[in-house]
């Protein structure tokens, strides 16, 4: 078995209610062990014998369940601690400093379009699956036009701050 913290995309936002006692349910029913979760923003951590396979899995079964889709991104605690690590820029705030958790690589190409964007004081870069970000003013009053600049990078993402990086690697240590 193998520790993941697996990140689902956009929960408990815009109707997309999906309360984490029935995360934890579906979990447990796909075969994961040692199953828990963070607030109520889709953060679970999971024991599982195939991480690809348990994601999609994941994906399918909250689909039919909930009737929405979404994308499952998972992490070794390994994976979260070098993220976290790597983050290029300086922390004023912690939670106006966030990880994207990427579902692939983006491409040189999709990357050099995200870059046309303005982003005045807010920074951002991607380093291998993550994209950092660092909002000059936090997440609710961003001067860039983030969206814009994830829908350029052309794969799925899920943001988490970086108090919420490290509580998921301490609940991953401890």
């Amino acid at each position: 078995m193998t520790r993941r913290v697996v990140l689902l995309r956009a929960v408990n936002v815009g109707g997309a209610k999906l309360p984490m006692a029935e995360l934890r349910e579906v979990a447990e029913g796909l075969g994961a062990r040692d199953v828990s979760t963070y607030i109520a923003s889709g953060n679970l951590l999971v024991d599982v014998e195939d991480p690809a396979a348990f994601d999609r899995a994941l994906e399918q079964a909250v689909e039919e369940r909930f009737g929405f889709f979404r994308e499952a991104i998972s992490r070794s605690p390994a994976e979260l601690r070098a993220a976290l690590e790597a983050h290029p820029f300086e922390v004023v705030e912690k939670r106006f400093s966030y990880v994207t958790f990427l579902a692939a690589e983006p491409t040189a190409a999709a990357i050099a379009k995200a870059r046309t964007f303005e982003t005045r004081d807010d920074r951002w870069e991607v380093i291998g699956r993550e994209l950092h970000i660092r909002y000059a003013d936090g997440a609710g009053r961003p001067q860039m036009k983030d969206a814009s600049i994830g829908r350029a990078l052309a794969v799925p993402g899920t943001a988490r701050n970086l108090n919420t990086v490290e509580k998921l690697i301490g609940l991953t240590e401890g």
